[in-house]
Parts: C-alpha cells; structure tokens; sequence
C-alpha cells in the first residue's frame, strides 16, 4: 500500500498547527499490509480504502505508542557514551536521539534529556508517547504485494537498527515515516 499523509500529533487536547511529519506523492509511505510492521490502528484505518479515497483519522495514544512513563527516564554513566575515552557531542547532545544496545545484544533507541557532570539522562519512551497521531491524507496505491517485495520487507524489518517497535520516523531507520516500521 502507498500513502501520502500529513501526521499531527495531539498533546493534552492541543493539536500542532504544524504537521511533524508530511509524506506525498514523490516521497510517499509504502508498506505491506499484514506483517505488523505498522502500528495497527493506521493499518486497520487505511487497508480497506482504493486509490484516490482520503483518509482522517485519529489513534489514540493508548493505541499508538502509549502513554509517557516516568520510569523510563533515568541517568546513565557518562562512560556508557564514551568511544576512546571521549563523548562526541556532535552526537550526544540535549534532544539528540541515539541508538543504544542492551547487555542482551538487543537495539534501542534513547532520547538524550539532559548532560549533567558524570551522567547522561536518557528517555526510553517513544517520542510521541502519551501523544493522539492526527493522520489527513490520501491512498496513492493499494494492491497485493508481490513476494519478492514481502521477502524484502521482512529482511529489511529483521536487519533494522529502528527503535524496538519501530518508530523511524523518529530515527530515520527504515525511511518510513510514524506510520511505518512499527
């Protein structure tokens, strides 16, 4: 499926004026239906609409990535950061979000909150945590995938440095946007 779409996101019953994110038909979404790469809740909105339907709808927090948790939020060792006794600050900076590995192998990515004299304060909740998805927008294409495209998808999906759960929107991992690589 290809869409064009621009995402609002709704904080405290405030929506943005400004979209924080805008695909279209040059730099459209693609995906695949049926392989849980995309939050749910988009895909169940758009997969049964044809080319050319518009589409407005709005996924509540709980349905997208959750509500904000505190305890996700906590100071790591500077040295965590550190490659040959530095920190790049190019890289790690208040804002910045970087990619992390658990003791496990595991990737994630982490929000840098804030730089403090011995530690770094990090943030492991999604970046529209606690945050409705406004999605306005457009189906450009919907057809069935082909198997060669599902076999890329799913390489691709299993080789990703995204966030876990997937947000590339915010990483820019998967050159998808918030509604894909979920």
């Amino acid at each position: 499926m290809t869409v064009a779409y621009r995402l609002y996101t709704i904080d405290n019953g405030e929506e943005d004026e400004e979209p924080i994110e805008v695909t279209n038909r040059r730099h459209p979404f693609q995906f695949i239906t049926g392989l849980g790469l995309v939050l749910s809740k988009f895909e169940d909105n758009v997969k049964g609409l044809a080319r050319g339907d518009e589409f407005d709808f709005v996924i509540p927090s709980a349905d997208a990535y959750g509500e904000f948790n505190d305890e996700l939020m906590f100071d790591v060792p500077e040295s965590v950061f550190m490659i040959d006794g530095k920190i790049n600050y190019n890289y790690v900076h208040e804002g910045a979000v970087v990619p992390m590995t658990a003791e496990d192998g595991t990737r994630f990515r982490a929000t840098v909150i804030e730089i403090k004299k011995d530690a770094i304060t990090i943030d492991l909740n999604h970046p529209y945590a606690g945050q409705d998805l406004h999605f306005v927008g457009h189906v450009i294409e919907n057809r069935p995938a082909t198997n060669e495209e599902i076999s890329a998808s799913l390489n691709s999906a299993s080789e990703s440095d995204c966030c876990e759960g997937g947000d590339c929107g915010s990483c820019g991992g998967c050159g998808g946007g918030c509604g894909g690589c979920h």
